[in-house]
């Protein structure tokens, strides 16, 4: 499908579930293949269905060639390993397709090798659903030997793929874009395409055949966030099938294509008629196996490739060998992390295995059977299995491998593989004797900070006093970037009367739902902001030493005695050149262009001479020439290079006055800076030093600037839930707003410019009045351009003085003149894209049959704003306000005090309808989240998408530590993601979790607006959300970094049409509502979101205006002068608001919307929604904003407009209802009862709906009143929620999520007596923001062990990376091994730790907390009882043993307590 408007089908995102079953001994079998279909059905809730509900999103299974399945056929093929096979898509028209075959014979003919048959493969015509009917190929198998070896043959295969594949793909062959081979092996073969889960053996009929036999079965059923059918992309792929998102997926294709010219192995003959390595149009999934495969053809063994492409974190915090930290250190020389959450499954027919990316983001347990099968799939206990039969069960570690050789018949773990790797070349010999770091060379030679003239300079880089004193003085002082609040409201740059930078037009991307942002902080064992400097000329193909000759870069932002160091080299066989980067000042049209030009020709031919990096600098600034844009400089010269394939032959290094803040940083490195020297901004700093208005020497100044640029960068990174700066480079992660989509294309690599905008001549003219006012004498520091701050004289706002002034007023008066003032100042105002749009006008009908304004304010809802981010008062003002209207109010992410539940003594109603379920689950009960109308998951916040935040200990007052389950006094810290959302099969998860415990609250979830987010939100329609909200990027906050205020997010203008467009075109907009929200004031903004496709609509900001806020930004500081913003008791006196105020402006906005709907010609809201054809333009004759271009925005797909018939249930006849039956005396009498139920994997969210039953009965019962026992494997999110009263108890192994949000029960998993001790029996994110309760578990736990835990008692024995992280109290023993990253975040409570190897403090994160013996009665008294209870439950062995020996094993027991806990404590006790 071709892009249409502004949805891209090419934006298609997905996850799965991914399986491996091996047979160890290498014996073939059908047994495997069964195992493997059934691990594929067992998964199947992994996957999703299309809009008709029939159709797979993809599934399919990779097996060995069945040698004696095929011969049965009667195909006359030699031995096994002589001949090749494998499954082709083609052209369902028959002329298309036997020229496609005709071809393939002939590239056959040409290498030699002869086409034995092709097969018709035998399949079910009546499985599919009807859309993969639509796309459904003929299948056929083709079959082709040779006199060669079966490696030489099976390299001769994968060239003539290649060969035939880029020749079809180049070609105007009609049906050319139907043509795939699935795979061509002498050693596997692939079968899958658009089939659910189930499908897979009912369409292929040779799977269930009993020949049909495999030593290896890999299979993968797919949930993707497009629609279109498209059978090419289901997966396994040719040697892999991968669970997860590759979030660098641009960069590592250009870097990609760049390294084909350093591409030469003797193993590949005539390796340029096989490029390019990577098939166009296919997944990122996809493009990895490309790459993969390639690399393994070249002569890497797999776990060589995989760990080159995806490496783990080597940092100086992981304890790992250091020759291994130099084998990656080497090959991260030569290609950049393929960063994102990945479980990888490989094989290449003899070997087979999975690994994990850096930060396990993805879930992967195995079995190991007596019989020799080694099961690893996504999920624990997709293969039914009885506990004497299981020997070993375990899970991936973060970036670990595991390997079964069916040659060998054994397992080969990670530390045996990874030694090997290491050892095979003098990595570490090869670094010390080649590498140089820059941080290490030194010189005589003295380099000063200052310029010239510094005015002079700041006014020709557009300098302002706010740039220096807002954003550079702040990052100086305290080595972070600035903070603001209250949202972004300044006009789009290309709306701006000013001249602007062209930083300004760029807005940063965020991951959302498909993968997770990351904590830079907390998981700072992760990130890495390491680069090298140099060139690659050598074949990368081939290990050597001359590849280590390069600079190594700690930071990519360099001092000036770096930059002179890089340029005198020369004595170590570097060589630099520097280019200008200014233009002519004459304003001669098409100046800027041409001299682009000029740099792009001199960059290569800088190349062809042997330039080890290329300096881009605008230093030769003078009257007749202006600085380029120093963005559209580097990446012009980046996109020329990587096009001509010698990107790799050099690096680029950016010498600029224009960088100052973090944004133009992620800018220039974003779209391919090696390094970048800011040399107007150091200067700046030196002037800050000298003028004395920073106290501190200068280069403590500069080193402070520069921390605070790396952890700006690090947390813009991190937003896209990338790792390293490597990753980053290149990544061009960006969209643009206002500029010209050529330029946009053509210069910046296909980023995105979704509505067009400036071209190269209008971008030159911003930067010539720059230089014209520098020219004439202008005093930079003279003005505070006002733009992230209202100054009188500076830059527009749109909540300007006068126009808050306006609201109140007409919100005290109900006034319609008083609104009219209030609308007239705001409304059509050159701010936003909706300025630019206008309605047709229809023929108007009377005002008194349009909707009425009590109905139309039902659609206007208070947006999420939490209880600690403003005060109690003006939060229950909120709520009182929207409930009187029939509207809705949200607690936002800070919980909601139960009293709020009900109406008052007083009479009044000031519960909020909508409950959020944000990242830090603060306060988020079973019976928080049955007392609601709707539930809210917020993926991510219009001001800060991809961030977490804290509230700061100081307004954690009693009332606020009580309701998010706290102590007073604690900072509560919410994680950058939710933790149990790592993909879009997560979230599915979590909505059939909220569904299950309140199944009569609608589930929506909460989107910010970016190109992209279509496919997201077609995803989350998938996966049963019934609202989807899209925030606009310039929505209000309570503190968030300058950075992100500014240019994080989209429009959601841009947004929302996307949406819109995209549930349409997918068949799904009839199951979802819309909402959206960001800087809505009036009608007319109100109408244009209906238009666009909003059913509802969100505020904050203006009912905040309506209620008092005066707008002065000082939300973050506590100080707020209106009542609002502040935790202050004597402040909060001021609060002045009431819920009549809020409720006249809603229905003055309401009869605004009504008079609009008469001169339109309409007499309801939903008449309109999704009407896009309805919008007209009407733009400025000239000027910036006469450029942009609105029509994608106005495009129409045919379909449903709005929500109709609602999602499908989800919740079916679970295990629950039964449960809930079987309870039922129990929790009417209170008596006592025991009940027993087998369980599978396939059983979700055990105990939710149980939980949901008894708080909405608000039952308290007694301790192990119900009492439920469970055999087998549970599924996600066993006990989730459970409420006291009840004790869970599992007699198996459980999946992620156990003990989710528990709120006072108990659950106990024990393995049994046939699994040996400390195997891995429970699987990641458990307790998540647990409040109460007791979880024990007989066996070893995954990642995220009790994060976010806030009153719960815990016992493992063994856990995974990050254990404990964010924890604010409870009790939490380890009775074994624990991973890295422990208490990272960790700021009250209390954890124990058995450390039986003495090197705990190694795998702690001591930046909150400090390390003791347990030697306080109190503490021992503590601990003994704890684990004498895990005993008494669980009947473990190592507890008891512990117990027996108590006085020799207390001393081994490390005590975790947060410091600031601990102080706490201590005050409260003297």
């Amino acid at each position: 499908m071709e892009s249409r408007g502004l949805y891209d089908p090419a934006d298609d995102r997905d996850s799965c579930g991914v399986g491996l079953a091996v047979s160890m001994d290498g014996e073939k079998t059908h047994r495997t293949v069964e195992i493997g279909l059934r691990l594929l059905e067992n998964m199947a809730h992994r996957g999703a269905e299309n809009g008709d509900g029939k159709t797979g999103d993809g599934a399919g299974i990779l097996v060995q060639i069945p040698h004696r399945f095929i011969v049965s056929q009667k195909i006359p093929v030699p031995e096994a390993g002589r001949y090749g096979t494998g499954l082709f898509f083609l052209p369902r028209d028959a002329a298309c397709a036997d020229r496609f075959l005709e071809l393939f014979k002939a590239v056959c003919q040409r290498f030699a090798v002869q086409v034995i048959a092709v097969r018709e493969v035998p399949v079910d015509h009546s499985v599919p659903g009807p859309m993969a009917l639509e796309g459904e190929p003929r299948i056929v198998q083709v079959f082709a030997s040779s006199y060669d070896s079966p490696e030489t043959l099976e390299r001769k295969l994968y060239r003539i793929r290649k060969v035939v594949s880029n020749s079809i793909a180049a070609s105007d062959h009609e049906g050319k874009d139907e043509f795939y081979i699935c795979s061509l092996s002498t050693r596997t073969m692939v079968y899958k395409g658009m089939l659910t889960p189930e499908q897979l053996r009912a369409y292929y009929l040779d799977l269930s055949d009993p020949l049909f036999e495999s030593a290896i079965a890999m299979v993968h059923s797919r949930f993707s966030t497009n629609t279109m059918p498209a059978w090419k992309l289901a997966q396994p792929f040719r040697m892999l099938c991968h669970n997860g998102e590759i979030n660098t997926i641009r960069a590592n294709r250009s870097w990609m294509q760049a390294r084909e010219s350093v591409m030469q192995t003797d193993r590949i003959p005539n390796i340029e008629e096989i490029l390019p390595v990577m098939q166009q149009g296919m997944s990122d999934s996809a493009t990895l196996d490309n790459v993969f495969e390639f690399l393994t053809m070249a002569g890497k063994s797999m776990p060589n490739a995989l760990s080159i492409m995806i490496p783990e974190s080597w940092n100086n915090k992981n304890p790992i060998p250091d020759s291994l930290k130099a084998y990656y250190e080497y090959h991260s020389i030569l290609m950049e992390p393929w960063d994102g959450p990945a479980a990888v499954m490989f094989t290449d027919g003899t070997l087979a295995g999975g690994m994990l990316d850096r930060n396990g983001l993805r879930p992967a347990r195995y079995s190991v059977t007596a019989d020799g099968m080694m099961i690893l799939a996504s999920e624990a206990g997709v293969i039914p299995m009885r506990p004497e039969d299981v020997v070993e069960t375990g899970r991936l570690r973060p970036g670990k491998m595991i390997m079964v050789d069916t040659k060998a018949g054994r397992i080969l773990r990670d530390q045996e593989i990874k030694e090997a790797l290491a050892s095979a070349y003098p990595y570490r010999d090869w670094l010390e004797k080649n590498r140089l770091e820059l941080d290490a060379l030194s010189s005589g030679r003295q380099v000063g900070r200052t310029v010239p003239d510094l005015k002079r300079s700041l006014a020709e880089f557009g300098y302002t006093s706010e740039d220096v004193v807002r954003v550079m003085e702040p990052m100086v002082s305290t080595g972070k970037e600035p903070i603001g609040s209250t949202g972004f409201d300044a006009p789009l740059a290309v709306m701006s009367d000013r001249p602007q930078s062209l930083f300004s037009y760029f807005r940063q991307m965020f991951a959302q739902v498909t993968n997770p942002p990351i904590d830079p902080i907390r998981e700072e064992l992760v990130m890495a902001t390491t680069g090298y400097i140099g060139s690659v000329h050598q074949s990368i193909l081939d290990p050597t030493p001359k590849h280590c000759k390069v600079v190594k870069a700690r930071h990519p932002v360099i001092t000036n005695r770096e930059l002179d160091l890089l340029r005198n080299l020369r004595y170590r066989g570097f060589s630099a050149v520097t280019l200008d980067t200014t233009f002519p000042a004459d304003g001669e049209k098409g100046a800027l262009e041409a001299e682009i030009g000029r740099l792009c020709g001199q960059a290569e031919a800088a190349v062809d001479s042997g330039a080890s990096y290329i300096i881009l600098s605008d230093r030769a600034v003078s009257d007749s020439r202006a600085a380029m844009p120093s963005l559209l400089a580097l990446s012009a010269v980046h996109q020329h290079l990587v096009r001509v394939k010698k990107r790799l032959q050099t690096a680029l290094v950016v010498e600029s006055g224009e960088p100052r803040d973090v944004m133009h940083f992620a800018l220039l490195v974003g779209y391919g800076a090696n390094a970048v020297n800011p040399y107007l901004a150091l200067a700046e700093i030196q002037d800050m030093v000298d003028s004395g208005r920073v106290k501190m020497d200068a280069d403590t100044a500069e080193a402070s600037y520069l921390k605070a640029i790396d952890k700006g960068l690090l947390k813009i990174m991190s937003k896209m839930g990338i790792a390293t700066i490597r990753s980053y480079r290149g990544s061009r992660l960006f969209e643009a707003i206002g500029v010209d989509r050529g330029v946009a294309e053509r210069y910046f690599g296909d980023t995105k410019s979704l509505c067009c905008g400036i071209g190269l001549d209008d971008i030159a003219a911003e930067y010539l009045a720059m230089h014209k006012a520098a020219v004439e004498g202008a005093d930079a520091m003279a003005e505070d351009a006002g733009v992230y701050v209202y100054r009188k004289g500076g830059e527009r706002h749109s909540w300007s003085p006068e126009a808050v002034k306006a609201l109140r007023t007409a919100a005290k008066s109900g006034s319609p003149e008083d609104y009219r003032v209030f609308a007239d100042d705001v409304d059509g105002r050159m701010f936003f894209l909706r300025d630019i749009l206008d309605t047709k006008k229809g023929t108007p009908v009377p005002i008194d049959e349009v909707e009425s304004a009590e109905s139309i304010m039902k659609r206007f809802e208070v947006g999420a704003i939490s209880f600690g981010a403003i005060s109690m008062e003006a939060h229950e003002t909120l709520a009182e306000a929207m409930n009187a209207i029939g509207s809705r109010s949200n607690t936002g992410e800070g919980g909601e005090d139960p009293s709020r539940f009900k109406v008052g003594p007083d009479g009044r109603n000031v519960r909020s309808a909508v409950k959020q379920v944000a990242s830090g689950r603060f306060g988020v009960t079973a019976k928080y989240l049955v007392n609601a109308d709707e539930l809210q998951i917020k993926v991510a916040q219009g001001a800060k998408p991809g961030e977490g935040g804290q509230l700061m200990g100081f307004k954690v007052d009693k009332v606020i530590a009580a309701t998010r389950h706290t102590i007073p006094g604690i900072t509560l810290i919410s994680p950058p993601p939710h933790h149990d959302i790592y993909s879009i099969e997560d979230i599915k998860q979590l909505i059939y979790d909220l569904k299950c415990i309140n199944p009569t609250a609608r589930v929506s979830v909460k989107l910010v607006s970016e190109a992209g987010v279509g496919t997201v939100a077609a995803g989350v329609a998938k996966a049963g959300a019934d609202m989807i909200l899209i925030s606009g990027g310039d929505g209000g906050t309570g503190a968030s970094p300058l950075s992100s205020l500014r240019y994080a997010g989209s429009p959601w203008e841009n947004g929302l049409c996307e949406v819109q467009q995209a549930l349409v075109a997918n068949n799904l907009r009839g199951r979802v509502s819309v909402q959206a929200d960001g800087q809505f004031k009036t009608g007319r903004d109100v109408v244009i979101a209906a238009l666009l496709g909003a059913e509802e609509f969100g505020f904050a900001t203006a009912p905040m205006v309506a209620m008092g806020c005066i707008m002065c930004r000082k939300c973050q500081t506590n100080t707020c002068p209106a009542g609002i913003a502040t935790q202050d008791p004597e402040k909060r006196k001021r609060f002045a608001g009431t819920k009549d105020d809020i409720i006249r402006y809603w229905r003055l906005m309401a009869e605004d919307v009504r008079s609009r709907l008469a001169e339109m010609g309409f007499r309801s809201l939903s008449e309109i929604i999704g009407r896009a054809d309805l919008l007209v333009v009407d733009k400025p004759a000239e000027g910036k904003a006469s450029h942009l271009d609105p029509s994608p925005l106005l495009v129409r797909f045919e379909g449903e407009r709005m929500r109709t018939t609602g999602q499908p249930d989800i919740i079916g006849e679970v295990l629950d209802k039964r449960i809930v039956a079987d309870a039922e005396d129990s929790m009417v009498t209170g008596r006592g009862c025991d009940l027993v139920y087998p369980i599978t994997n396939v059983n979700r969210s055990v105990g939710v709906m149980l939980a949901g039953e008894m708080a909405r009965r608000e039952l308290d019962l007694p301790d192990d009143t119900i009492r439920v026992t469970f055999n087998g494997a549970a599924g996600q999110s066993f006990g989730a929620f459970l409420t006291k009263g009840v004790t869970f108890r599992l007699n198996g192994i459980a999946n992620d999520y156990v003990g989710k949000g528990l709120s006072g029960g108990r659950i106990v998993v024990t393995p049994g007596e046939d699994i040996p001790e400390c195997n891995v029996i429970a699987g990641n994110t458990l307790l998540y923001g647990a409040t109460s309760g007791e979880l024990y578990i007989n066996g070893s736990v995954g990642e995220r062990f009790c994060v976010r835990n806030s009153g719960a008692v815990a016992v493992a024995e063994g856990a995974g990376d990050h254990c404990c992280e964010y924890m604010t109290g409870g009790r939490v023993v380890v009775l074994g091994r624990c991973g890295r990253n422990f208490a990272a975040g960790m700021s009250a409570g209390i954890a124990y730790v058995y450390d039986e190897d003495g090197d705990f403090d190694r795998h702690c994160n001591m930046d909150m907390v400090e390390l003791t013996l347990v030697e306080s009665a109190e503490d021992i008294n503590e601990l003994r009882s704890i684990i004498q209870r895990h005993m008494d439950l669980t009947g473990s062995p190592k507890a008891a043993e512990i117990l027996r020996n108590w006085d020799s094993e207390l001393p081994r027991f490390i005590k975790v307590m947060p410091v600031g806990y601990k102080l706490l404590l201590e005050q409260e006790s003297e």
